[in-house]
């Protein structure tokens, strides 16, 4: 990873470029958490975490980490497209990683599209960083209601 790009806790203030970098990076699926609201929400809580990756001051990645009290998780990973293939989502696996392991994780799951070979190569590419495949689980949602 090149030395002028650096990995920081994200703050209020850098809500709305982590929306657009989202946004830029095509992730999905959007939900209706995806807002300014929503990302204060998830920051007022303790066991969260919203890492960026700056470049110059612009946000180019990001990560968000969740700790329940028993494991961790790891949701909205994301690299601006022109800046892919650097290092940079793999730094900010390895530091939300060791933030949730701080907190007190026994375990961290990350979600992950099956239909994107690129990402799900990625994470079989962090072996040594203790990721590997989980068989076992399918994921159910549900979203809220909007009555």
């Amino acid at each position: 990873m090149s030395p002028d790009i650096l990995i920081r806790q994200a703050h209020g203030c850098d809500f709305s470029a982590v929306l657009q970098l989202w946004q830029h990076a095509g992730v999905t699926p959007p939900s209706n958490s995806d807002s300014i609201a929503g990302l204060t929400r998830l920051m007022d809580s303790a066991g969260s975490v919203l890492l960026v990756a700056t470049v110059n001051g612009r946000i180019v990645g990001s990560v968000i980490g969740d700790w329940d009290g028993w494991r961790g998780n790891i949701y909205r990973l994301a690299v601006a497209p022109e800046y892919c293939r650097r290092g940079i989502a793999r730094c900010l696996v390895k530091e939300v990683s060791r933030a949730l392991f701080d907190k007190g994780a026994e375990r961290i799951g990350a979600l992950v599209e099956r239909e994107h070979s690129w990402v799900v190569q990625f994470w079989e590419s962090l072996g040594e960083l203790g990721y590997r495949l989980d068989p076992q689980f399918v994921r159910y949602i549900a979203d809220r209601k909007n009555d």
